[in-house]
């Protein structure tokens, strides 16, 4: 729902950065920025972004990262927008990915909704389809997948046998958020609810930038070949047929 804007408040816009490379921001996302009296930025956002805002900006980090005690909390971000939009300002909340993907966006619309501050949302480009294109492998390749699912996989113990047997016998491509530290955990299982040989897995570090790394083997092969590496934070993994077409039409890391 978007809100108009009134008199009591400012506005708060929340804005999908894309997944690392800075050019990947959309014309309305680098506009917000231009015009931003407060930008509250995430910590996977490309600082490179932040030169396009205007002189005397307030620029707010407010990163957040599971088991870091140092990382904002959610309701600290929420009391910034709060009080920044008191202010009569226009508030860039600017988010790494697409901000409706796997992000805390629903607890920060509900306190905007709250307060009856005005906002907008602004899509960007998620991690899998930034990452999924930097490492060539369209996730849908005909043939190869008819659908994708978007998944997480950060709590084993919630996840049913039922569904992981049911992952492991389907045809869609599977893309998963967050899952790098439990991908032992997750190809284990898989593969013991019998998991096709003819899928591929692949771990991409740090999609869409310069420090991009793309791993990517046979599923019953990914993890004796990837035991000595610990994947660089992000990591998003890709399993199913259309992986095996990184080694064709890899083109960013060549």
């Amino acid at each position: 729902m978007f809100i108009k804007n009134n008199s009591q408040s400012g506005k708060v816009v929340l804005v999908g950065a894309g997944p690392g490379d800075p050019e990947l921001i959309t014309l309305k996302a680098l506009r917000y920025l231009q015009q931003a009296d407060v930008i509250i930025t995430d910590r996977l956002v490309s600082p490179e972004l932040l030169q396009w805002a205007k002189p005397h900006s307030e620029i707010i980090f407010a990163g957040k990262q599971g088991g870091n005690s140092n990382s904002s909390s959610q309701k600290s971000i929420n009391e910034l927008l709060i009080d920044s939009a008191s202010q009569h300002k226009l508030v860039v909340r600017l988010k790494g990915g697409d901000v409706s993907v796997f992000s805390n966006v629903f607890d920060e619309l509900e306190t905007l909704v709250a307060h009856q501050i005005p906002f907008e949302i602004v899509p960007g480009i998620t991690a899998a389809s930034g990452a999924s294109a930097y490492a060539g492998i369209p996730l849908t390749a005909q043939g190869y997948a008819a659908s994708v699912r978007f998944l997480i996989y950060t709590n084993p113990a919630t996840v049913s046998n039922s569904l992981l047997k049911e992952w492991a016998e389907t045809n869609d491509t599977l893309v998963f958020y967050m899952a790098s530290m439990e991908l032992t955990s997750l190809l284990e299982r898989l593969i013991e609810n019998k998991i096709d040989h003819i899928n591929w897995v692949a771990a991409i570090e740090q999609a869409t930038t310069p420090c991009q790394r793309v791993h990517s083997y046979p599923i019953h092969q990914f993890l004796n070949s990837t035991k000595d590496i610990t994947f660089a934070s992000p990591t998003l993994i890709i399993i199913g047929k259309v992986v095996q077409l990184h080694h064709q039409f890899n083109w960013f890391d060549v």
